[in-house]
């Protein structure tokens, strides 16, 4: 699903290791069904990180002699069979909350490839409701979509009611936590994991983690650690 190379590895490792048989099962498949050689390619390149390379290394795969040129190009090819209808209304039925109620009612017809088909190829109304759907490929097709942006990313990783795996697999994209906002953001998150909060507690500039140093709703440990840096910055 994922339109790049660094996004599929990274989304197929977590979902390698889903509590769901079906889900882990179907990830460990096309784990294997990547082309090798594009696969070694990628692995040679600076941008893999040491996580993806000792993954793969149990695996029998090693970084090629040469890197590939870009990471920008998918390393497999998915389309699903079922394309989704779209669920956006029309500005001549109602205002955003019964807009926002038909999108909902219209993705609760779907079944789980066309809610995928439309988290890939959906509006940005659309993603915000399938973000949260129970189905944790349905998410993680949100996060894969070529039209998410940045301020979206940053707008879920607000969200308190989506899945901790989501929030834990935007916080390992080295390409959306160049975004301050969207660190900010997770840091804040209580649902964030506390280890992947703590360690980017030292991006945050002073006001933010002064701020994050009297927040009753994150972990008690990391608004202690918060309150450490700030009287150590004193």
């Amino acid at each position: 699903m994922a339109p790049r190379a660094n996004e599929q590895i990274a989304l197929l490792m977590l979902l390698v290791d889903d509590q769901d048989p079906e889900i882990a099962g179907a990830a460990d498949a096309t784990v294997s069904a990547l082309p090798r050689a594009a696969l070694e390619g990628f692995l040679a390149r600076s941008d893999a990180s040491t996580e993806m390379r000792a993954f793969f290394a149990e695996r029998g795969v090693q970084p090629a002699a040469v890197a590939a040129p870009t990471a920008d190009a998918p390393l497999i090819e998915t389309s699903l069979a079922d394309e989704a209808p779209t669920a956006v209304a029309t500005a001549e039925e109602g205002p955003a909350d019964q807009i926002r109620e038909s999108t909902v009612q219209k993705i609760a017809a779907l079944n789980v490839a066309q809610r995928m088909s439309l988290a890939m190829k959906g509006s940005r109304e659309e993603r915000a409701v399938l973000i949260r759907d129970p189905n944790k490929i349905v998410a993680v097709a949100v996060l894969a979509s070529p039209k998410l942006s940045e301020t979206e990313v940053e707008s879920i990783a607000k969200m308190a009611n989506v899945s901790d795996e989501i929030l834990r697999m935007i916080g390992f994209s080295r390409a959306w936590t160049k975004n301050y906002a969207v660190v900010h953001a997770l840091v804040r998150n209580p649902k964030t994991p506390v280890a992947m909060s703590m360690n980017f507690l030292s991006r945050l500039n002073d006001k933010d983690l002064r701020n994050l140093s009297t927040n009753r709703n994150v972990p008690d440990v990391l608004r202690v650690s918060a309150r450490k840096r700030v009287v150590i910055e004193k």
